[in-house]
């Protein structure tokens, strides 16, 4: 569990200061942001945003990855190390503690609203009607021995009507991103395990054997059905427009922007739309955060000014230019209390 620290202090900031190395007047004068592949047209609309109605340069932003954004941010407080990081899953205990371990103790979280994580295809393909147990015996590394028992086998499947014979007869073939992917991460954990725990006595593996449960629902074939396919998620849309047969996973805001190439698979009876991922119908949905270095504030010029804009209804609100890139706006409350925590800039602490 997450706990809130007390504000950031003027002293604290003087320190900081201090600390920075090459900072100064010879220092950099752009904010530089880091990370997850989804939140990357989030941040880029804002950033755009804040370039032109602002005095401050437009920031620089690179689509690593969440993991890899997480891996560049913790690296240390200097000049040479990101100021903010973008992320599609919440900040793991390893990256915190790492942070921590190389002095970037200060970092707020701030939750800029919702996902989904959708598998889409080309609209020249049929469109599948999918549950989480069909994804995950379509895309685990073992499954369970087709002809019974508590046992599992290389994943033997080939077409997705070998896993449910009310799907096409349409090849496996599944173009995804990297364990460094956030989307990644997300995507094991809502879709794999989520139909991985559909089979009974792998559930049961949950309380008696933790590492076997995780080994089993969270391995991705290896086999050539998924396809790594690196962070830039435009990269698998094209992929997908080559090869009408195949899938591709990555966030809402993709399969939004490419609505005229490429349809979304159903999953859990729900279609991946708006509508379905703000109010909990489609299952397979998460919240999207970034995370600022707190000693870099009011060191790196615009930093409260473009945290100010992301958090501005009109950037993330329900009528706000970011939900016209696909966002899924938080509801009021959480908002409301998003934005408080970032203007006055309340560092995550572990708590227990």
């Amino acid at each position: 569990m997450w706990k809130k620290s007390i504000i950031l202090t003027a002293a604290s900031m003087l320190v900081a200061a201090a600390a920075l190395n090459g900072f100064g007047a010879s220092g950099r004068d752009y904010i530089a942001i880091v990370g997850s592949s989804t939140v990357y047209p989030f941040a880029a609309a804002v950033a755009e945003q804040f370039g032109k109605t602002t005095k401050f340069k437009t920031p620089k932003i690179e689509s690593t990855g969440s993991g890899g954004g997480m891996k560049l941010f913790c690296a240390g407080n200097d000049i040479n190390t990101p100021d903010i990081t973008n992320a599609s899953r919440r900040i793991k205990m390893s990256e915190y503690e790492k942070c921590r371990k190389n002095g970037v103790i200060k970092i707020t979280e701030v939750k800029i609203g919702y996902d989904g994580i959708v598998l889409a295809g080309s609209r020249a393909a049929p469109q599948l009607k999918l549950t989480k147990k069909d994804i995950y015996l379509a895309l685990a590394r073992d499954v369970p021995d087709p002809r019974g028992g508590e046992k599992t086998v290389a994943n033997p499947y080939t077409t997705w009507k070998e896993v449910n014979s009310s799907l096409p007869a349409m090849k496996i073939e599944v173009f995804g991103p990297p364990p460094t992917s956030g989307t990644r991460d997300a995507f094991v954990e809502l879709a794999m395990q989520g139909g991985c725990q559909k089979i009974g006595w792998i559930k049961a593996l949950k309380k008696t054997d933790k590492k076997k449960f995780k080994a089993l629902c969270h391995a991705v074939r290896e086999d050539g059905a998924y396809i790594e396919a690196g962070e830039n998620d435009n990269l698998i849309v094209q992929k997908l427009e080559a090869d009408p047969d195949a899938l591709g996973i990555f966030g809402f805001s993709y399969l939004d922007q490419n609505g005229d190439k490429l349809q979304g698979s159903f999953v859990g009876g729900a279609a991946p739309t708006f509508d379905n991922i703000a109010d909990g119908r489609y299952p397979l949905s998460r919240p999207l955060f970034f995370y600022v270095k707190d000693s870099h504030v009011g060191i790196v010029p615009g930093m409260t000014e473009y945290i100010a804009e992301f958090t501005s209804d009109r950037a993330w609100g329900p009528e706000g230019y970011l939900a016209d890139k696909g966002l899924i706006p938080a509801p009021d409350a959480e908002r409301r209390q998003s934005a408080a925590d970032a203007g006055v800039l309340k560092p995550l602490v572990l708590g227990k």
